[in-house]
């Protein structure tokens, strides 16, 4: 799932951050989650203070799921990437991230984006390599799409290249309905209705 870099969104105001002297990470309050199939995991928005946590997270994200996160073939996420991911309004830009429950190890990333009637949002979501196949992404994308619907986002969307099954298909269990990308046929957009029923699994 990628995000572009038109104006994203979300009017979501994160819990005030109690500092952990231990790490650099800001340590807040976060939300608990746990898959269908047991694995527990923390979620929180992000903080100016993440911005070295998620240069060593995106370390550990496989080549093809950098290419399908920025839909484009790069190498690493250099510093200025890096700077737009954590510089958020938690308005009509946020990028919600998932910690393993030491509240340290960031294992996913989901950035959302909304235009400025927030009418429509875009989400990219991105997951550690060795926290994939646990249900995380089903539960983390239902987490940031119900947040997004409490923000008073109408749509959310995905776009995704066509080789990417994976989350196409996933998505598509969870009730987006996908459709070719105008103007570009290697990718795929894909849509749910946020003023309709939330997404199920």
């Amino acid at each position: 799932m990628s995000d572009q870099t038109a104006k994203p969104t979300l009017s979501i105001k994160p819990k005030k951050p109690e500092t952990d002297s231990s790490h650099d990470l800001i340590v807040s309050k976060s939300i608990p989650l746990t898959t269908r199939s047991g694995f527990e995991f923390h979620v929180r928005p992000v903080a100016s203070a993440d911005k070295e946590a998620l240069a060593e997270f995106f370390r550990h994200v496989t080549r093809d799921d950098l290419r399908f996160r920025f839909l484009s073939p790069i190498p690493e996420v250099g510093d200025e990437m890096l700077s737009y991911l954590v510089d958020v309004d938690h308005d009509h830009k946020e990028d919600f991230l998932a910690f393993d429950i030491d509240d340290k190890t960031i294992i996913a990333s989901a950035m959302i984006g909304a235009n400025e009637d927030k009418s429509v949002a875009e989400v990219a979501i991105v997951v550690h390599a060795d926290y994939k196949h646990r249900g995380m992404s089903w539960t983390f994308l239902e987490y940031v799409a119900n947040e997004a619907r409490r923000s008073g986002i109408k749509k959310l969307q995905s776009i995704e290249s066509r080789e990417n099954h994976a989350a196409i298909e996933l998505e598509r269990e969870m009730g987006f309905t996908a459709k070719s990308y105008p103007g570009d046929a290697t990718l795929m957009l894909l849509e749910f209705d946020l003023s309709a029923a939330a997404p199920t699994g």
